[in-house]
């Protein structure tokens, strides 16, 4: 079918779309309403039907697949590859399920996975799904702070964790976080449930709140745990998100939509077919992670490669080695990842083969040509990039090389998938500019199937984030974009404070309240800066409560440590300048934008909205005499 015809249905006649697109998945009771949009921007998907999402992800495969790999996780660190067929991951899921039920979880109760991209994760999460539970993954590079504030948030029933994960070789302690984390929640879960993989031998039970997760399988092994079929609407799962107040949001997914979303998408975006192999290198800790490295491939019948490890370890051909060896269909990565091959010696691109792989899809930052023309070079097959959001669940903006495969421009990740209506507005006047002009990308109500329902327990904020800031109810993806004459869309960067790090989104707001817990600070604020391999950093220009002389470098050092003990390594500003005084505006407000211009190096624009002149000059000089760290 051509793209215009498929995606102007799913556009003018919604209902009838998305009816056919149900059939793609089972449900246990036929959906009685297809759409459900009485109460806006609130709307419901398939209303009273009922379905499961591991029982179509595992169950519903074994009667036609039971043989066929389904799972495989490769461990580029350890070295360890451990592969399960459809029929072997059905039982390890209903004994995870079963340990899940004897520890007095059940439909409704959350369960958050703070575990690395092991097999484990998996199971935990489809066992969660099985039984009705609301999994939580929180990304295992968060640290003990940030676990905090989503433990307190989910109130979850338990906690899942491992001993340690590994990068670079380098042994990664989780267990000291978690313990950490729970000692400073106010709402820690009774039990800790431990996968022992023995990589830390000084880990620590608590007695009575710790347990082992390899003795509790024993006891259940051989257990069948009856699947519990969910009504299309309820929540299947939260994700939490940066948001530019410091309190992460609890991203809700429904269970019939984005089961939907994920048959729908994983054909007709990723062109994968049942019996097919995809490879996700996502964490599983993002949306990615759970959509394309775990729902979406299963539901649709593949196979999905799980790996854990640097895209170099243990050599820089490791990926196309098993794009060899399983004979990958679709590759899904980051612009940074790709990045990081380029620096690379290109024989390990020649050394394997490659015929077999069709397409390899890139997202979470903007990719940048001269990368996307490498990478196209290299490999021989067509790099298709595409836009999405945590929010959205699935990719918004795309090409579908499944359904029907467009042109592709460089530097822009195509047209609208099959639901989204899509808009580039003036920020002031809400209406919609001409082609070729910048505006603010929106979506027009009601959303596709996938995306998400709400923010947990908080309805309100799920308005005032995203629907409050135009007329209409629109939908505001935060994102500046351009779009041209054919239709094709081109992201042009946020409007919020919210920065890209090799696709992972971080709240300014949240590190500038890491740095402010150290002693000396009296103000703080952080912007992100282009970098080449990781398309933003984070840099913090502060002001100390005394003059600090000559231990202003020791304190940037201390300011950069409060985040990673805070946030995580992945927060870590890469540059800390001490300065005077910061830009703000007659009213009080930081100007984080003309911060980042200058740092930029870029003309930071209209200066009449400044309070006081001197500021400006005060971070011209700073910049022009370096970092106190960094450089």
């Amino acid at each position: 079918m051509r793209y215009e015809d498929f995606y102007r249905q799913s556009i003018e006649q919604p209902e009838q779309f998305w009816a056919e697109q149900a059939r793609l998945i089972h449900w246990e009771t036929p959906p009685q309403q297809i759409l459900d949009q009485s109460r806006p921007p609130f709307r419901r998907w398939f209303v009273g039907g009922t379905t499961n999402l591991c029982y179509n992800a595992v169950d519903r495969h074994l009667a036609h697949r039971a043989e066929q790999l389904a799972l495989v996780a490769i461990s580029g660190e350890t070295g360890f590859t451990r592969e399960f067929t459809y029929r072997e991951l059905h039982r390890e899921v209903n004994v995870f399920a079963a340990v899940l039920q004897q520890l007095a979880v059940g439909k409704g109760d959350r369960v958050v996975i703070y575990l690395p991209n092991i097999a484990e994760a998996v199971f935990a999460m489809l066992a969660c799904a099985r039984i009705g539970a609301i999994h939580s993954v929180v990304f295992g590079g968060f640290a003990a702070h940030n676990l905090a504030l989503r433990i307190d948030d989910a109130q979850p029933k338990l906690l899942i964790a491992t001993d340690a994960g590994m990068r670079g070789g380098k042994v990664i302690s989780y267990k000291p976080l978690v313990d950490a984390a729970l000692a400073e929640s106010r709402s820690p879960p009774p039990h800790v449930l431990i996968v022992d993989r023995e990589l830390d031998p000084l880990m620590t039970h608590m007695a009575g709140r710790d347990l082992d997760y390899a003795s509790l399988r024993a006891q259940c092994r051989g257990a069948e745990v009856a699947v519990t079929w969910l009504e299309s609407n309820e929540p299947s799962y939260l994700l939490y998100t940066s948001g530019t107040t410091g309190n992460p949001k609890g991203i809700q997914r429904d269970v019939g939509g984005y089961a939907v979303a994920m048959a729908l998408s994983i054909r007709t975006v990723f062109d994968i077919a049942p019996g097919q192999v995809m490879f996700s290198t996502s964490d599983i800790g993002w949306q990615v992670g759970h959509s394309y490295n775990v729902y979406a491939p299963l539901i649709g019948g593949a196979t999905s490669l799980l790996y854990e490890g640097l895209p170099t370890r243990p050599d820089p051909g490791i990926w196309w080695e098993l794009c060899e060896k399983y004979g990958v269909r679709t590759m899904f990565s980051s612009p940074t990842a790709l990045r990081v091959l380029k620096k690379q010696d290109p024989a390990w691109l020649k050394k394997y083969d490659l015929s077999s792989l069709q397409w390899l899809f890139l997202a979470g930052e903007p990719l940048d040509e001269p990368t996307a023309r490498w990478i196209t070079e290299a490999i021989g097959v067509p790099v298709i990039d595409n836009y999405w959001q945590t929010e959205t669940g699935w990719p918004a903006i795309t090409l579908m090389p499944g359904l029907d495969l467009k042109s592709v421009k460089l530097g822009s990740p195509g047209l609208p998938a099959p639901g989204y209506k899509i808009k580039v507005i003036d920020e002031n006047s809400g209406e919609e500019v001409a082609p070729q002009q910048k505006g603010v990308l929106v979506f027009e109500p009601p959303l596709p199937p996938g995306c998400l329902t709400t923010v947990w327990r908080d309805d309100e904020r799920y308005v005032v984030s995203y629907f409050s800031s135009f007329k209409d109810l629109l939908y505001n993806s935060l994102d500046w974009a351009i779009r041209d004459e054919e239709g094709y869309i081109w992201i042009l960067g946020r409007t919020d404070d919210v920065i890209n790090v090799a696709g992972h989104r971080l709240g300014t707001r949240e590190i500038e309240e890491s740095v402010a817990t150290h002693p000396a600070v009296a103000e703080a604020a952080v912007v992100g800066v282009h970098d080449e391999l990781k398309g933003q950093l984070p840099i913090v220009f502060a002001t100390l409560k005394q003059d600090a002389g000559d231990g202003a470098a020791a304190i940037a050092l201390a300011m950069q440590q409060c985040v990673v003990n805070r946030l995580g390594a992945v927060a870590k500003p890469s540059r800390v300048y001490v300065v005077n005084a910061l830009p703000k505006t007659r009213s009080g407000k930081l100007l984080r934008r003309l911060l980042q211009a200058l740092a930029e190096q870029r003309d930071p624009g209209d200066l009449s909205v400044l309070d006081d002149p001197a500021a400006l000059e005060e971070i011209r000089r700073a910049l022009a005499r370096g970092p106190q760290l960094g450089g």
